[in-house]
């Protein structure tokens, strides 16, 4: 069926949405992105099929992620007057008793894999629907996922389908308001109301620059050429997967938004440009864009109209540089990816030296949104220069990794220490990095500022496109610059001098001091190279590629000071400038260090103070690691 108009779209809204919540189904939802998989879930689904393929009441179904990454496999079961239970860790051994057990309704036999029930509708775009499955009575003894620290506080906008709908299933994404917002914007056929409202409403691009996106539309526009809509999708931060999250999960929104951001600026044609190492979302978009095209919502003369848009894919190599605006075009292009001078904007001369216009995967997740709610319902969340919503992934030292969306002005502390838990094992938090490699890192004293533009830039650090690496006590902030450096030197397209030579010699400064090599001035030196870099370099990536060693110096330079001058690394990580010792009153004589040291180095009897031979000792970690009574104390 070619849809050709919004009364063409609420038909399969109306079908779909009874598919969708069948209240005569027990629907088992299985996280299907990247992270699920990884942590088991294709093993559950296939274990559940095999299981329920021949009981016609069972709908065994794929979905997103819904961001507890620590939780994965995450599966959400739901019938007709049963709560929607939210499952965790529910590995292939474990999948088909407890479906067994949810027909049985017995939610408390499995209830340490209870994650939490689920308020239905959940997505912001369904309160003026009702709710198919709403008879339900509440399982007291279990909490509902809003009420769950990490689901708390978090308002989901370009995240509001991840984890609901099949990603594979145009018609699951029609269901959830899918398109409507496009199809009504075809109808009105104003393109200057749609920037109007995506000004209004104060969305800034989610790619780390933050400008804002009504402006570069309308700028876009006033171009004369052949105007080009690009998407975004190459996501290089480390420990960053928001972009990848999104097009696993939902890839329609992103189709909808470059539609959308299409008919405002008079552009045919659209380009995502994803990541080669994000096979599974170049897979679900493929699939995406033939199914909506299949649907007449892509292609030629769309739902009648003159309007005609069509979206490929390239894929790009890996470098980190093509995730800047003019490098990703020349890649695009097919040439190397390499930035130019920014005093020719691209919505003048980008792509193919026309009109281009290039936001991120995140941004364009919102516009539908915004679209079909208003201007003043997304500038009513956030801050008055940071409106919206935002979404960060928190990875490293922290108990609850995952993926969140939350509105902009939420404190540091907020994220890391209530929606994440904290660093585990009782350590102490040390510092935050935001904004990916080329961001700074945040120390514990300023954990109370809003995470918003303008703050974030304050402190030294960026917004970036929303990765947040937590750290603690046995973090060397000397060897975290060097890590990022030695990052940015491989991925530095090498053409202009202030990057290419002034990160390679703060490289070889901080790799010095981490071997213990330091000398008096190199701090100094430090920063005056990042200032220079920071002034002169042609791209984003060298003018915030000093960022992570300049707030290192200026939140923990004791740290540099003991390296320097003392040869002391106090958090046990740069090997030349550091020893373990065992702290005889703390140790027990219990002998796991002593089993699991690789080279014999600890000896002593059971129940005594052990010793550890400084000449064996390789400085591996693992004794320290396993020493659940501190003994192992680093000097």
């Amino acid at each position: 069926m070619k849809i050709q108009s919004v009364k063409d779209l609420e038909k399969i809204t109306k079908e779909y949405r009874q598919k969708l919540y069948n209240p005569d189904f027990i629907k088992v939802n299985i996280g299907m992105a990247s992270c699920g998989i990884a942590a088991g879930a294709m093993d559950s689904f296939e274990e559940a099929q095999k299981a329920f393929s021949g009981n016609k009441n069972i709908q065994i179904c794929q979905t997103g992620c819904i961001g507890f990454c620590e939780e994965e496999p995450l599966v959400e079961i739901l019938s007709k007057k049963k709560p929607r239970i939210m499952y965790r860790h529910l590995t292939k051994d474990k999948i088909v008793d407890v479906i067994d057990e949810y027909m049985e309704n017995d939610f408390e036999k499995n209830k340490k894999l209870i994650l939490g029930q689920i308020k239905d509708p959940r997505s912001l775009l369904e309160d003026d629907y009702p709710n198919p499955i709403d008879e339900f009575e509440p399982v007291e003894s279990i909490s509902f996922l809003e009420d769950i620290p990490f689901y708390k506080g978090q308002v989901k906008i370009a995240l509001r389908n991840c984890g609901y709908i099949d990603p594979d299933k145009i018609e699951e994404y029609i269901a959830k308001k899918g398109y409507l917002a496009f199809l009504k914007s075809i109808d009105e056929n104003k393109p200057k109301n749609i920037i109007k409202t995506i000004k209004e409403s104060g969305l800034r691009g989610r790619g780390g620059g933050g400008f804002p996106t009504g402006i570069k539309w309308e700028t876009c526009a006033k171009h004369h050429g052949d105007r080009y809509i690009i998407c975004n999708a190459d996501e290089g931060d480390p420990g960053a997967y928001m972009d990848r999250s999104i097009l696993e999960g939902d890839p329609h929104t992103v189709l909808e938004g470059m539609l959308i951001a299409g008919l405002a600026i008079g552009s045919n044609t659209g380009f995502i440009y994803v990541r080669n190492e994000y096979p599974l979302a170049v897979k679900r978009l493929v699939n995406a864009i033939k199914q909506a095209t299949e649907y007449g919502l892509l292609g030629k003369n769309i739902a009648g109209t003159d309007f005609s848009f069509e979206i490929k894919i390239s894929t790009g190599a890996g470098a980190f540089v093509c995730g800047e605006s003019t490098a990703l075009m020349a890649s695009l292009e097919g040439n190397v990816g390499r930035p130019r001078a920014k005093y020719v904007h691209t919505v003048e001369k980008g792509f193919r030296e026309n009109p281009s216009n290039l936001n991120n995967v995140e941004t364009f997740a919102n516009v539908p949104a915004i679209i079909l709610k208003g201007a003043d319902w997304h500038a009513g969340m956030g801050t008055p220069n940071s409106k919206g919503t935002k979404a960060f992934s928190l990875v490293g030292k922290i108990k609850n990794t995952g993926l969140i969306e939350v509105p902009m002005g939420i404190s540091l502390k907020e994220i890391v220490f209530n929606m994440g838990g904290g660093v585990p094992k009782k350590k102490k938090f040390k510092a935050v990095q935001t904004g990916g490699p080329s961001g700074g890192c945040i120390p514990e004293k300023l954990m109370e500022i809003p995470v918003d533009y303008q703050s974030l830039a304050e402190v030294g650090s960026i917004m970036g496109s929303g990765g947040m690496i937590v750290m603690d006590q046995d973090t060397c902030m000397v060897d975290v610059a060097r890590y990022f450096l030695d990052f940015l030197t491989e991925e530095s397209c090498g053409q202009c001098n202030p990057c290419r030579e002034g990160i390679k010699q703060s490289l070889d400064i901080l790799t010095a001091i981490c071997e213990g090599n330091g000398k008096e001035g190199d701090i100094e030196l430090l920063e005056e190279l990042g200032a220079m870099i920071q002034k002169f370099s042609l791209c984003g990536l060298g003018t915030s590629a000093p960022n992570p060693v300049l707030t290192t110096i200026h939140y923990f330079r004791d740290e540099y000071e003991a390296h320097i001058k003392d040869k002391k690394c106090s958090s046990g990580v740069c090997k030349n400038l550091f020893h373990y010792e065992i702290d005889e009153e703390a140790c027990t004589g219990c002998r796991v260090c002593a089993r699991k040291c690789p080279e014999d180095a600890i000896t002593g009897e059971k129940k005594k103070p052990h010793q550890l031979d400084q000449d064996k000792c390789i400085k591996c970690g693992i004794c320290y690691d396993a020493c659940k009574f501190g003994a192992i104390v680093i000097k």
